[in-house]
């Protein structure tokens, strides 16, 4: 059987068109019905939100190796901004998405009011900091600029990088899941920090010293940890895995049961290991 697959890239003005043209038109979901359809010949189609690399490709993976014989056929849209994937699956625009870690979701929810539900975990992309113009952490000088993420999970991940690191050193007492900027209780090295977006931080290298770049967008620039990070973040206990998420109405729908389950096989694991050979993405199941 032939699949028919939509995968389309977006971006944050045509990823809000497209939200907005859907619920204007009466498709977009939001309420108790689900909005996955009916199976057609034993297949069900999922749409699923993800990040370009490595969630789409690995939704990829699943769709052209493992889903027809599970019964389902994935049509994959590809985000480039964080903020779209979780409205998108809450108004039922897409039936499940695949970008996010427990913090950023966590804030989601709790920020937006969200009826969705996740997974269990089935990836580590290592935070790593990274520069084009010093080529170890101690090269870094006093005053330097560093560039992180403008969002607070994220933010914070890239604090606690370089707390770890020695660099600096964060108020005590404080929620290190949330910290920010104004947290920073020692900067030996007086650096200089500045914020951008998740999606813009690869484009700043040249105009900073460094800057702690999110694993998906670093993959998409062609930097990877092991070989261009100057720190780099631990996979080991790392509260930062990427997970499916859904609507919590489909919570035990068979489909987004199935896809979750193929997102944590053996199959999955070893594309993993083999495609990102010096753990710029790692498994984590």
């Amino acid at each position: 059987m032939s699949h028919t697959r939509t995968h389309r890239r977006l971006s944050l003005a045509a990823a809000s068109a497209a939200t907005l043209a859907l619920t204007s038109c009466g498709l977009a979901g939001g309420d108790d019905e689900s909005t996955i359809g009916e199976a057609e010949d034993g297949i069900t189609t999922l749409t699923v939100g993800a990040s370009p690399a490595p969630h789409a490709a690995i939704l990829e993976f699943v769709d052209e190796n493992l889903a027809e014989e599970a019964g389902l056929d994935l049509e994959i849209e590809e985000f480039d901004d964080y903020q779209i994937p979780n409205e998108a699956l809450n108004d039922g625009d897409l039936n499940a998405n695949f970008f996010q870690h427990e913090p950023w979701f966590d804030s989601e929810v709790e920020e937006n009011g969200y009826d969705i539900v996740r997974f269990e975990d089935v990836h580590i992309e290592p935070f790593a900091l990274y520069s084009s113009q010093h080529e170890d952490v101690e090269d870094l000088p006093d005053g330097a600029t560093i560039a992180l993420n403008n969002d607070p999970s994220n933010q914070a991940r890239g604090l606690v990088l370089l707390q770890e690191a020695g660099l600096i050193t964060l108020a005590e007492g404080i929620n290190v899941d949330t910290a920010t900027f104004n947290d920073v209780e020692d900067n030996p090295q007086s650096f200089e920090f500045t914020e951008a977006d998740a999606s813009s931080l690869t484009r700043t290298l040249d105009d900073v010293d460094a800057a702690v770049i999110n694993g998906n967008f670093a993959l998409e620039a062609g930097l990877t940890p092991a070989e261009d990070g100057l720190l780099v973040e631990s996979a080991e206990d790392n509260p930062y895995a990427n997970f499916l998420a859904a609507r919590s109405v489909d919570e035990d729908h068979e489909a987004i049961q199935t896809l979750d389950e193929l997102l944590r096989s053996d199959e999955v694991r070893e594309y993993i290991e083999e495609t990102w050979q010096d753990d710029e993405v790692v498994a984590a199941f």
